[in-house]
């Protein structure tokens, strides 16, 4: 990474108000296997870096892969006149202000043990196909990994110097169990949700295989289950669940850029209203939400946003009540809303908008006995399946790959293909019980996509066991 960036202001020739340049740097290596064999071996390489200029009130954009004076004065030229003609139909203006001089350095965590080889790698994966395979009834299995290397650097002409290095790593199992006409499959706590910061000492570990053999147990387990039943009850989700309820019905509702409409043709808009901030009971009193970049590994965190705005930990729903937005610097300044640091780009060749990155729901005092034991009739269920929500992140339904029931106080028989229904505030307005610490998870997810044209960014989520009262369920039939 060039630690000299910060040279080119010396020679760019730009009559602009304030000018940041962006260098992102990216290296992805992906490996696969499936039922055994080989599927992918990957190494992916990108590099490339964004203009970004503010004069006449506006910003304006252009990116480059060609690290010379030539193509960087270029791309400014093309920014410049990109912010002069667009400042004909602005609907704010910007200052100076909206870019504070931001400095410092930011490390994923770091590991003292010895990288896996290629081989080693593979051959790991291959293994957990083999305890995946626990049946005859196991049709396929698939294990992999994706390791990204990334580095951000960011300078300005007021002085900003961030320097962020990120490790992120993405392991996915897989078993898909069919009897006659029955199919069920099983994931290691939903579809990649095992994305996190740091490195992949975990796939070392002898615990794999035994976490590998119960998610082929359990895709077995679920053919001979009963259709979960159509019913209103009360619903106990795990944490691997609760990271996509907090994603769809919490963080995406919230990204201030949303409802002031600047999403509404593409990712859609939001039910929560600029007057509701400070006011709306968005959930019940256990209902504690954080913006947090603090918890070591998981997959959001950074020190600094990608226009430099050093991150903090802010509560966005306290005690149930609405407080703050997901909003930039940007984004607060026209909403006159409190936002976080999270301008943020999927790459090098994306301009920074609102985006998640770790929002937790912060843990009560219930112990997963209590909260199971205090249920006379209800519905336990574990890790995403599918999900539907409306444009306005306000109607949903949602399906898990595993459930149980629970019957006075204790979980009983396994039923297959458990869903469910709501409402995104009632929903978290009948939130009764909240895990304990030791209930407490940290997952994340690759795949969050936003932003015209499109980017795809990593967020993280931690959650500990919640129980939701009088919920509809229902089954595959439902």
């Amino acid at each position: 990474m060039d630690r000299e960036l910060s040279k080119y202001f010396d020679y760019l020739d730009l009559d602009a108000d304030w000018v940041g340049l962006r260098l992102i740097s990216e290296k992805l290596t992906s490996r696969s296997v499936r039922d055994g064999n080989p599927q992918t071996n990957r190494h992916f390489c990108d590099r490339g870096l964004m203009v970004e200029v503010l004069a006449n009130g506006q910003f304006g954009y252009a990116a480059t892969n060609r690290l010379t004076l030539e193509s960087i004065q270029a791309a400014a030229n093309r920014a410049y006149r990109q912010a002069i003609a667009t400042s004909r139909w602005s609907i704010y203006q910007f200052s100076t202000d909206v870019r504070p001089k931001g400095v410092g350095t930011y490390q994923s965590p770091q590991s003292s043990q010895e990288p896996l080889s290629v081989a080693d790698m593979v051959g790991r994966l291959k293994q957990v196909c083999d305890a995946l395979k626990v049946s005859d009834k196991i049709i396929q299995t698939k294990a992999s990994v994706d390791i990204t290397d990334a580095e951000h650097y960011f300078v300005s002409t007021n002085g900003s110097d961030v320097h962020q290095q990120f490790r992120l790593a993405v392991s996915n199992f897989i078993a898909t169990a069919q009897d006659g006409t029955i199919t069920q499959q099983r994931t290691d706590h939903g579809y990649s949700a095992r994305s996190h910061q740091g490195t992949l000492d975990g796939l070392a570990d002898p615990e794999v295989f035994h976490r590998a053999r119960r998610i082929g147990e359990q895709a077995v387990e679920l053919l001979a289950a009963e259709e979960c039943p159509d019913t209103c009850t009360t619903l106990v989700l795990a944490p691997d669940q609760m990271m996509l309820q907090l994603h769809e019905s919490v963080g995406h509702p919230l990204e201030l850029d949303r409802i002031l409409g600047d999403e509404r043709n593409y990712a859609g808009s939001s039910f929560v209203k600029l007057s509701d901030f400070g006011s709306l009971v968005y959930g019940s009193p256990l209902m504690n939400v954080t913006f947090d970049l603090s918890v070591s590994g998981e997959r959001g965190s950074y020190a600094f946003d990608d226009v430099g705005i050093p991150a903090t930990r802010e509560f966005l729903i306290e005690n149930g009540v609405l407080k703050r937005g997901l909003g930039s610097i940007e984004s607060q300044q026209r909403s006159q809303v409190p936002g976080v640091a999270n301008s943020r780009v999927s790459s090098w060749n994306r301009p920074a908008i609102d985006r998640m990155a770790n929002i937790n729901l912060e843990p009560g005092d219930a112990s997963f006995d209590d909260i199971i034991g205090s249920i006379e009739s209800g519905v336990y269920m574990e890790a995403n399946r599918s999900w539907s929500i409306d444009d306005y992140r306000n109607k949903f339904q949602f399906g898990c790959e595993y459930g149980r029931l629970i019957e006075d106080g204790k979980l009983t028989k396994t039923v297959r293909n458990p869903n469910y229904r709501g409402i995104s505030s009632s929903f978290w307005r009948s939130l009764m019980k909240v895990g304990n610490a030791n209930t407490f998870q940290v997952f994340g997810t690759s795949n969050c996509g936003k932003g015209e044209p499109n980017q795809v960014i990593r967020v993280g989520h931690a959650s500990p066991v919640c129980a939701f009262d009088n919920v509809e369920v229902f089954g595959g039939a439902g």
